[in-house]
């Protein structure tokens, strides 16, 4: 298995194309991929359709994957609000990658048998696929969808992001072999001498300690161990620092444990959602995902330092279970509220995960929408980094 990934800042797309092009093929040493994945910005909207014609030009694609992106990330490097192009590509032995392009308008019934779920996706389970996908923002039912996948592959990893770049529905471009999308998603399914490790950093730190709902009704939050929630947020501010006073003010979030199992869960093991509003006469919160009774809640704070702390917490994590060693190839999405909107500075997240894990071929976009798992569920997020990294079962 061989991976590598070529960023142009070329403005004009045809020395665009063949600048990332001709680094790919000088890095692989040869003209051709098993795949070909390409993000590109904005800036080139008007010749979105010309890039499959212009790759194959220079070179033999494999299956061409792809989408526009409001940023792009290519060799380990971070180009946002200006024209790019990345061309990642992968010579994959003994890999199986199977195209999947749908308009998830018409998803199958959440109460049906997984089975309908997978014929309906065409993926056979026992190849023990992981999945990679690409949405446009404007048409797809990222939670429905996700939730079903989950459902019929559950041991499979799920990874991707939204198209970016555009305003409205249309405008963005997403690419599956020699075809483009304006709605809908694609995606490719991988299986065979494949393995893909995923990290989800959601820009997080937690506050407080976790505590269980004890009174709930769908999103609303009425009771945190009996007291209401303005409650609990009053007494945690008394605790605080004066940064995090003013912090709770405007960044404040509240994490969801994914895993009931895990009695002690630390960062990184909660699902990070928004709060959406508050009901001052009974103290309760409006939250951003359905609750349940029972559930280990925390809440977080966010902000660009956080952020970093976090992607730190998640990249050493990684590293401590051995796997970078193997990596061959690496595909980041993050949000376009993260990048230097967030941190003031080009490349923070690569230079990171470079720093901790090697000069392993990095490529990606700037996304309207990052999926990726917290614990066993595949969820559509915001503000986080969400990174597939891949390596082969076999050595090689």
């Amino acid at each position: 298995m061989q991976w590598v990934s070529a960023l142009s800042r070329q403005t004009d797309i045809d020395s665009a194309v063949q600048e990332a092009a001709e680094s790919a093929i000088r890095q692989l040493g040869k003209d051709h991929a098993d795949l070909t994945i390409v993000f590109v910005s904005p800036q080139f909207s008007e010749f979105y359709d010309k890039i499959p014609d212009l790759v194959s030009r220079y070179f033999k694609p494999g299956l061409l994957f792809g989408c526009s992106g409001g940023g792009i990330i290519g060799n380990g490097e971070e180009a946002e609000q200006q024209a790019a192009l990345s061309i990642t590509c992968a010579e994959l032995p003994g890999v199986k990658i199977q195209p999947l392009q749908f308009e998830t308008t018409d998803l199958p019934d959440q109460d049906t048998a997984p089975s309908a779920w997978r014929e309906w996706l065409k993926v056979d389970v026992e190849d023990k696929p992981h999945f990679v996908f690409l949405a446009d923002p404007f048409s797809f039912r990222g939670e429905e969808f996700l939730a079903g996948v989950d459902f019929a592959y559950p041991n499979s990893k799920k990874v991707g992001g939204l198209a970016s770049g555009a305003q409205s529905p249309g405008g963005n471009a997403m690419y599956l072999g020699d075809k483009i999308y304006k709605s809908g998603l694609v995606g490719i399914a991988l299986s065979g001498n494949i393995e893909v490790d995923t990290i989800v950093a959601q820009g997080c730190r937690p506050i407080g300690e976790p505590m269980q709902i004890t009174q709930c009704e769908q999103t609303l939050l009425k009771e945190l161990e009996g007291k209401p929630p303005l409650k609990v947020l009053e007494e945690l501010h008394e605790t605080l620092s004066d940064a995090d006073k003013k912090l709770l003010q405007t960044s404040l979030f509240l994490g969801i444990e994914m895993d009931p199992m895990k009695d002690s869960p630390k960062q990184g093991d909660f699902l990070i959602r928004n709060l959406m509003g508050v009901d001052r006469e009974s103290g309760g919160l409006g939250i951003g995902a359905l609750l349940r009774n029972g559930q280990l809640v925390q809440f977080h704070l966010r902000d660009k330092q956080m952020s970093a702390e976090d992607l730190d917490v998640m990249l050493t994590r990684y590293l401590k279970l051995g796997n970078a060693e193997n990596a061959k190839g690496a595909l980041l999405f993050s949000c376009l509220g993260r990048g230097k909107h967030l941190y003031g500075k080009a490349n923070h997240d690569t230079d990171m995960f470079h720093g901790k894990l090697g000069k392993i071929p990095l490529g990606g976009f700037f996304c309207n929408g990052e999926i990726g798992p917290v614990g066993n569920t595949t969820f559509l997020h915001g503000y986080t980094s969400s990174f597939g990294i891949f390596r082969s079962l076999a050595r090689g």
